[in-house]
């Protein structure tokens, strides 16, 4: 049996050559990691929710051999479920994916992977992802696609895409360093979601250093308690209308299946677990204006919602949630069952673990030219 003598050896530790004064900027690495841990869970709380909503309205399936072809928009796919795309393949690429694989039980056909550098992707290739270079075949293919390229190379990707994505492919960013609605605008597409994060003055940031790869952090409860984004700890906030546009891109998924507004309500009250006691469910009013929702038949899809206005204005929505301090624990709740390891337990809804919930606090909550 074979020892290694260099565990736990301080000499050889990260801290072990840095200066007094470069000592005071280690936080950023607990940071840093904060950022990775809670951007791959939030992705992969949306995966899994859009993955069972498709699951409950019942879409056709998309074509076997479709990574063969270029399809067009209006062409309906089959035989693969939810389909998601990774543009590229780099350090946060990995780490999505990995947490994709393992978190949301995604199966390898699910996922596909355009990346300069294909070949440094093989671990993936032998589970078998499809990896190879060609953005545009990518978002022919994906009903969602995580944007994990450089922030220098994206002139050239959005110039790629523009004229080839699909109105109804959900684009989630994590280019922080690009504006929404600049990313938007090189896109020439409104269906973004674009997760904001800040940092506030705690103690308990380096709880995120606890675990060196995030698939192996978000084994920890206390880590997923910690990432839950409407009571984030560890130094790190999530702006809510994240979780705003999360909502809308749901009744959009609706709405592109020719969903009637009834039976939508219906799915996403049941995919929150919003129909128990104590629950407050969804209305037509919590997401469009009266003026919208009174006209609206039972039969009739909501109207097309424009991503980029969830996240820049106030909405009914948003309205509804900040006031709703049952609605929030529900969310919460759900968060927290969703993603703990089902063996270690999960949570009632409407009942989140005392101390974790903040309430929102809502703004002046006007009517807008929102829909």
């Amino acid at each position: 049996m074979m020892l290694d003598f260099t565990v736990n050896l301080n000499s050889l530790g990260f801290e072990c050559g840095l200066s007094e004064n470069e000592k005071e900027f280690i936080f950023l690495r607990a940071r840093a990691n904060g950022l990775t841990v809670c951007g791959c869970v939030h992705a992969a709380f949306l995966c899994k929710l859009a993955y069972s909503l498709r699951e409950s309205i019942g879409l056709p399936r998309q074509i076997e051999d479709v990574d063969m072809v270029l399809l067009p928009s209006n062409i309906s796919k089959k035989g693969k479920g939810l389909t998601v795309g990774v543009l590229g393949g780099g350090h946060i690429g990995k780490q999505l994916v990995q947490v994709l694989l393992e978190k949301n039980g995604l199966k390898p056909s699910q996922i596909n992977i355009s990346s300069r550098r294909p070949e440094t992707l093989e671990e993936f290739v032998k589970r078998g992802i499809m990896c190879y270079f060609d953005n545009q075949r990518l978002v022919a293919w994906a009903d969602v696609l995580f944007l994990c390229c450089l922030p220098s190379h994206l002139p050239k990707v959005c110039a790629e895409l523009q004229s080839h994505l699909p109105k109804h492919c959900l684009v989630y960013s994590f280019l922080s360093a690009v504006p929404l609605n600049r990313l938007a605008q090189l896109l020439g597409h409104s269906f973004i979601l674009k997760p904001q994060y800040e940092f506030v003055a705690c103690d308990s940031v380096n709880m995120w250093l606890s675990q060196g790869h995030v698939t192996a952090a978000l084994k920890d409860p206390e880590v997923i308690d910690a990432s839950c984004p409407l009571a984030m700890r560890g130094g790190l906030c999530l702006d809510p209308k994240w979780l705003f546009g999360l909502l809308y891109s749901l009744l959009n998924m609706c709405t592109a299946a020719n969903v009637g507004s009834t039976e939508a309500l219906g799915l996403i009250n049941e995919l929150f677990q919003l129909k128990g006691p104590g629950t407050v469910a969804f209305i037509l009013n919590n997401f469009v204006h009266s003026s919208y929702a009174s006209p609206l038949t039972p039969d009739e899809s909501f109207p097309w919602i424009n991503l980029v206005d969830v996240q820049s204005k106030e909405t009914p929505l948003s309205c509804f949630i900040s006031r709703n301090n049952s609605m929030q624990g529900c969310l919460s709740a759900l968060y927290n069952s969703v993603m703990v390891d089902p063996l270690k337990g999960k949570k009632e809804p409407g009942k989140p673990k005392d101390g974790t919930l903040s309430v929102i606090t809502p703004s002046h909550c006007k009517k807008s030219d929102f829909v």
